[in-house]
């Protein structure tokens, strides 16, 4: 699914779109399965969201987690061949899939601070890698991703306080002026890939009559020994189990410091994870 110069934007940069990866009929069905699929007994909400109130939009529609552990339609496009096939060129072998989350993102809701994913998933060796589906157009108005280009070379950074009026989650990462944010604006059935140790995050959803709907899959290199224990079973592409050990929560984690002017990391803090993320 991708040439050799979109694998080389994705090692230089951490991140790369493959678009329209799903078509207009498949993006219609999974937008129509979610949104009934929210009301289903089994259903995993997500409910953790610091200073949220009764009327907060992510209170409404909050995102489901862990999806494919039960339901079959959520487990077949986590297997997909073709998100198979993109992450194989990627990374030269096939993944292993841990994770499915499904966000609604309505009208007026917060958006998620800028972070990595491997500082949840905690894989060793190696990193985590998403699979990130758009099922609306994704744009500034309505709380497109935010990314850091080339940030996946870095280590798992230490976090701060969020600004919660803003984000849905109270942690962030800092990231030093000469390094800057960058949107990228999706259209309904494109699927983004990215590093785990890329920072990025999203925006608040600006609009009143538009969602951000997005369905998400976790993945972790094919080499990987271990993950955290939140994120087992880990399964193969074929759907069968591979035992992978559990990593220990927290870490040694990333500080800015300035040398001779220049802000440069330094692997000297040390973090413990309560919360998952996407």
């Amino acid at each position: 699914m991708f040439n050799e110069q979109q694998k080389q934007f994705f090692e230089q940069n951490g991140y790369v779109i493959a678009e329209q990866l799903f078509n207009s009929e498949e993006v219609e069905f999974y937008l129509d399965y979610y949104m009934k699929l929210r009301d289903h007994e089994k259903v995993r909400r997500d409910d953790r969201f610091p200073t949220a109130t009764s009327s907060d939009p992510l209170v409404q529609y909050p995102r489901l987690m862990m999806m494919h552990r039960w339901d079959d339609t959520t487990l077949h496009w986590l297997l997909d061949p073709r998100i198979n096939q993109c992450m194989t060129t990627l990374l030269d072998r096939e993944p292993y899939a841990v994770q499915t989350m499904f966000y609604f993102k309505p009208p007026q809701a917060r958006g998620q601070a800028l972070h990595q994913d491997n500082y949840y998933l905690r894989v060793q060796p190696g990193t985590c890698i998403a699979a990130w589906m758009a099922l609306d157009d994704c744009e500034i108005d309505n709380g497109c991703l935010q990314v850091v280009p080339g940030s996946h070379t870095w280590p798992t950074l230490c976090t701060i306080k969020a600004d919660t009026t803003q984000s849905f989650t109270d942690v962030t990462v800092p990231v030093p002026d000469d390094y800057t944010a960058t949107p990228v604006l999706m259209r309904a059935g494109d699927v983004l890939f990215f590093n785990g140790s890329l920072v990025h995050g999203s925006f608040p959803n600006q609009t009143t009559d538009r969602f951000r709907r997005s369905l998400i899959g976790h993945y972790i290199e094919g080499d990987s020994e271990k993950v955290a224990r939140a994120y087992h079973p880990v399964l193969r592409m074929d759907g069968s189990t591979v035992e992978v050990a559990s990593s220990e929560k927290g870490g040694l984690c990333g500080v800015w410091v300035t040398q001779d002017g220049q802000p440069v990391l330094e692997v000297s803090g040390y973090e413990v994870v309560e919360k998952a993320t996407e």
